[in-house]
């Protein structure tokens, strides 16, 4: 049996151990192949808090400073669902800039982290990904998912934008098709339309299937030489180096629209 599958099949068990209790959590598994599985889980569809972003990102910058790794796999907990972006709890509760831009500026470490990391990172998308989720989905290398994974950018429907996970998405799917999903903000997307426009490089029937071919994808990194995927990555992200300072920008202009009376109001229908 494949080094990584056995890691997969050992963070499943991990996984119905946490389920059982319904805590948020990130956690990284590694295996001495040197595959490192990060999971991140919240009961409310996975949605993204402060403090899962702030663990997610730490992850994510020590498994690519950590030698033994050599490539990672990101995924959440739970079935249908990859990831529901921002909490809405944590949105309600903002009152003042510098929450909300500390809020927004999560996703903007998260999805630095994944940029920034020297080893390639296989996203396993086996639901629905919405808002930050397609975030998270569009900052990982090579993103693999199921038939269930839809996804949607809803921001516009409380009165802001995807402003931090935008340049995420529109390095991944393209101007065109990520106006379409911020202009569309009702709409799902269909898994077919997503892996068309790049998001998903390979579709499955199952979550069996998908971590089948995860293990399989790990399994053929961890055969190739590591110094050649730490320069394709590099080139993969070349164009980025300004993001540090753009995606704070977008934070700071996602914090004050979040105070803005329209958003306010309708956040308090969900309170």
């Amino acid at each position: 049996m494949p080094a990584s599958v056995l890691g997969l099949g050992q963070h499943r068990i991990i996984l119905e151990r946490r389920n059982i209790m319904t805590d948020p959590y990130v956690t990284i598994t590694k295996d001495p192949s040197g595959l490192a599985t990060i999971e991140f889980f919240h009961p409310k569809h996975n949605s993204l808090p402060s403090d899962i972003l702030a663990k997610l990102a730490k992850t994510i910058t020590e498994a690519g400073e950590d030698d033994e790794v050599k490539v990672i796999v990101l995924r959440s907990g739970g079935e249908r669902t990859f990831c529901a972006g921002a909490s809405f709890d944590e949105l309600i509760s903002i009152e003042d800039f510098p929450t909300g831009k500390e809020f927004f500026m999560g996703f903007a470490r998260v999805i630095n982290a994944c940029r920034k990391c020297p080893k390639i990172i296989i996203g396993r998308v086996q639901g629905k990904a919405v808002g930050g989720g397609v975030g998270v989905a569009s900052a990982v290398d090579y993103c693999m998912a199921t038939k269930f994974s839809s996804v949607k950018l809803s921001e516009l429907n409380i009165g802001i934008g995807p402003f931090v996970v935008g340049p995420a998405v529109e390095r991944k799917v393209g101007v065109s098709a990520m106006s379409q999903m911020t202009i569309n903000a009702d709409q799902f997307y269909d898994v077919e339309w997503a892996q068309s426009k790049g998001l998903y490089a390979d579709v499955y029937e199952s979550a069996e299937e998908l971590d089948e071919a995860v293990a399989n994808l790990a399994d053929y990194l961890l055969s190739k030489n590591p110094e050649a995927q730490r320069e394709l990555k590099k080139v993969f992200w070349r164009g980025c180096d300004d993001w540090d300072a753009l995606l704070e920008s977008r934070a700071e202009l996602s914090g004050k629209m979040v105070l803005s009376d329209y958003t306010k109001e309708i956040l308090a229908k969900y309170a």
